[in-house]
């Protein structure tokens, strides 16, 4: 199996190459830089030792005479020593040595150019003669009218050129390992730092891991949020952006950065939540269209040790429940409807047992008088709540309230105009706004002192459907109106004070009221005559929903 390596060990060896690389690219740039100064600097040298000795008058006197090397050779060889000079050589115009470190060299030819020097130019060369490569200055040694007599050359071979300069190597290969050694240390801890934040893993890795997770961002069913510790919003998915009505995330690798906390229209309590990072499991929160149960964790890495880190940030999960709370609220109406058709059925059977006790006592005409005036009183609730109302469902469960109000003493009075079947609202709607509202007036009244009343009017027309509660309650206190309609709050017993967590069902049906009247594009007011009333404004033909919740208004109806 091929190991990986991880950005911290490729950091390493990217950097200790880089500095192996410069070292030698400024190693060779010092030695060109140090040999072309040498060769310059000892060209200037052998040029004025040679000039030099080509105006001592010696050399000028010997080159008239016979034998020139025999006064020559002892004072070059001389000269050749003080001057640290490798050789001194004094010919003839015709290239005929005269002196030569060699003494088997006098007389034989002097290798090298000498053409510049028989026409009046001293120069300096780099050439191979019999001593090996060497650096050289040919100087005329010329008369009083200007004719060259003899020619004077000076030089020293390469090779000790050579060993000047590889006394500079070790400054630059000192300054290579101190730059390795230094960088290195840098680079580990650099690297130290990157196979923590990385847990070790390679580029290609990350390509890859980063691709898979964003594949599940986009194919997951649930909302995922993911903050950081500043609560800043680092990512989320396209469930979330759905759920929670911001815009789409940017796409993989757009330079384009997430909105912040503060940037979107959340509701106060999942703002809340978010921003505060605190574990949460379940809770529920209504945006003004949906509800959201909503769970957050910490985020840690994991070591290698499978221990678990300081967190990075914050990870909520978010799941739609609109359509789970609507299939309750149905199933709450028509668990309304089963303990009205109990009651019902238990008051129709103590009557049946007093019908049939008076037959059997010989009371005929009382037990028929008894049967018949029950039979008007029924028939004459059910005439006047469908005659009111003329949607079956709603009608079914206004008997059924009427049914419940009855068993607690209350007297529930319905009006209705207009024609609901024709306001294009649909009936899941006006059973959660209807339903809520007649609970909690029901639950109102029945705290209240008597007479308890509830009184429910529903009007509509070619522009809006109204709906108007009102109980015989203590009604809803001034500085409480702005927190009746959130959700978890209630003025029951056992209110919930955790804010958005509702537990067994109290401060949730207000609250979907006003969920239901938002995305509705409705209004809700709430005012006071003997107790509360509440009442809504739903046009029937609902226009686009507003992204943000509004405030309950606070009407005075006395």
């Amino acid at each position: 199996m091929r190991t990986e390596w991880s950005i911290a060990r490729r950091l390493f060896f990217a950097h200790a190459l880089f500095i192996v690389v410069m070292a030698v690219f400024v190693g060779t740039a010092f030695f060109v830089d140090a040999r072309d100064q040498g060769f310059e600097e000892t060209s200037d040298r052998m040029l004025a030792v040679a000039t030099a000795i080509a105006d001592s008058p010696l050399v000028l006197a010997a080159s008239e005479s016979a034998d020139p090397s025999s006064s020559l050779q002892p004072y070059a060889l001389e000269l050749t020593d003080d001057a640290g000079l490798d050789f001194i050589t004094i010919m003839a115009p015709d290239r005929t040595r005269w002196t030569h470190p060699t003494e088997s060299e006098i007389g034989n030819d002097y290798i090298g150019a000498i053409e510049p020097a028989l026409s009046g130019t001293a120069f300096t060369e780099t050439s191979t003669g019999t001593l090996g490569p060497s650096v050289r200055a040919v100087v005329p040694v010329r008369d009083a009218d200007g004719t060259v007599r003899a020619l004077v050359a000076v030089g020293t071979t390469t090779s000790n050129i050579t060993i000047a300069l590889n006394a500079r190597l070790p400054s630059v290969l000192g300054l290579a390992l101190g730059l390795l050694a230094s960088g290195s240390v840098v680079t580990w801890l650099l690297g130290r730092y990157l196979r923590r934040v990385t847990l070790g893993w390679g580029p290609e890795r990350l390509a890859q891991l980063f691709v898979y997770y964003d594949s599940v961002l986009h194919s997951v069913r649930e909302g995922l949020v993911l903050v950081d510790l500043h609560g800043d919003i680092v990512l989320y998915n396209d469930q979330a952006a759905r759920l929670l009505g911001i815009p789409p995330r940017p796409a993989m690798g757009s330079t384009e950065l997430a909105p912040t906390l503060t940037d979107l229209s959340l509701p106060p309590s999942l703002g809340e939540l978010l921003r505060s990072g605190r574990t949460a499991h379940d809770e529920i929160h209504l945006t003004g269209t949906r509800v959201l149960v909503v769970n957050q964790e910490p985020a840690s890495s994991t070591s290698a040790d499978g221990g678990k880190s300081t967190p990075m940030g914050f990870v909520a999960t978010i799941r739609d429940h609109t359509d789970l709370q609507t299939l309750g609220s149905e199933l709450q109406s028509m668990q309304t409807l089963s303990d009205a058709l109990r009651a019902q059925t238990h008051e129709h059977s103590n009557r049946l047992h007093t019908i049939v006790s008076l037959m059997e006592l010989g009371r005929t005409e009382q037990a028929l008088e008894f049967a018949t005036k029950d039979l008007e009183l029924s028939q004459q609730l059910a005439d006047e709540i469908l005659g009111s109302v003329d949607e079956p469902v709603i009608s079914a469960l206004i008997m059924g309230k009427s049914t419940q109000a009855n068993e607690l003493g209350i007297a529930l009075t319905v009006t209705a105009s207009g024609t609901l079947a024709q306001s294009g609202l649909s009936v899941q709607d006006l059973v959660t706004v209807l339903g809520n509202l007649v609970d909690n007036a029901l639950d109102a009244a029945a705290a209240g002192e008597d007479p308890r009343r509830v009184s429910v009017s529903v009007s509509s027309t070619e522009q809006a459907v109204v709906i108007e509660v009102a109980d015989s309650g203590a009604g809803v206190a001034p500085e409480v109106i702005d927190d009746v309609l959130r959700l978890g709050f209630s003025t029951k017993g056992d209110a919930v004070t955790v804010p958005g967590r509702s537990i067994g069902g109290r401060g949730l049906g207000l609250a979907l009221v006003r969920q239901a009247v938002t995305r509705l594009g409705g209004t809700l007011t709430i005012g006071r005559r003997d107790g509360a009333v509440f009442t809504v404004a739903i046009p029937a033909d609902p226009g686009p929903v507003s992204p943000t919740v509004p405030t309950p208004t606070a009407v005075d109806h006395a």
